[in-house]
């Protein structure tokens, strides 16, 4: 394990549209010492041809191929696999990330001794405009309060495994970045907020309230199904994390 590299895992299925940009947007980073592992889902589409020609002309890009299509939680389990790093970060496909991202969340988990961290975050829509300014996010959050609040963004993370320890994502469709949030945070007691927008987070258009009726279920099978909260302690922190939700847009 390489004490000072970051391991950038990020699935990639359908992505010909926007992988480009995202691996650029790594590539421009100030901290130079990271490996990105992409992981191929089988992807039907021009991504692979797309990653193939940027690696060739920088050795820190991977290219990993599923054997067959199996969903963002085996590509992303795959990824913290192979990597080297202290510090696995994760960014999806069509994400962006600031320059100086890895530098500034890496010297803050450093400097003040702490295993997992999150930033704040843009929303992009599919051709790059900014949708809506960063939310307001709280500066820390254990087990309970994450239940409460599912603010953690999965391309804003990055997590030391040498103090959490190795770690795989449950082997769901949907939602299984906040389910190892949760995971993670049933033994270790916080996730730190690094508070700078250091993301930006790609909506691509479609559907507003069919995308938020599938991002409540996929909340309460995490609660239910992932988590096994109790019926009632379900609908207790479902409504308090829908109630943060809108607080975190006004």
């Amino acid at each position: 394990m390489d004490n000072t590299m970051v391991s950038i895992v990020t699935p990639v299925y359908k992505a010909e549209n926007y992988i480009k940009e995202t691996i650029q947007s790594v590539l421009n980073q100030t901290y130079e010492n990271f490996e990105m592992i992409l992981i191929d889902d089988c992807s039907p589409d021009n991504s692979a041809t797309i990653i193939k020609e940027i690696a060739e002309k920088d050795s820190r890009i991977k290219y990993v191929k599923l054997e067959k299509n199996s969903g963002a939680a085996v590509a992303r389990n795959k990824g913290i696999e192979l990597a080297k790093g202290k510090f696995i970060a994760f960014i999806d496909s069509d994400d962006k990330w600031y320059p100086e991202k890895l530098e500034k969340q890496i010297h803050f988990m450093t400097s003040h001794n702490v295993a997992f961290t999150y930033t704040k975050f843009e929303m992009i829509n599919d051709n790059g405009t900014l949708k809506n300014d960063a939310a307001k996010l709280p500066e820390k959050l254990n087990y309970k309060g994450l239940l409460k609040n599912t603010a953690i963004a999965c391309s804003t993370v990055v997590i030391d495994r040498e103090i959490i320890g190795n770690f795989s994502m449950p082997l769901v469709r949907k939602g299984q970045d906040t389910a190892t949030w949760l995971k993670i945070l049933r033994n270790h007691e916080y996730a730190y907020l690094v508070n700078q927008t250091l993301n930006q987070y790609r909506t691509v258009e479609g559907s507003l309230s069919s995308n938020k009726v599938q991002a409540i279920k996929r909340t309460w099978n995490t609660y239910r199904n992932i988590e096994k909260l109790p019926l009632f302690s379900a609908v207790y922190y479902l409504s308090h994390s829908l109630v943060n939700a809108f607080l975190r847009r006004i």
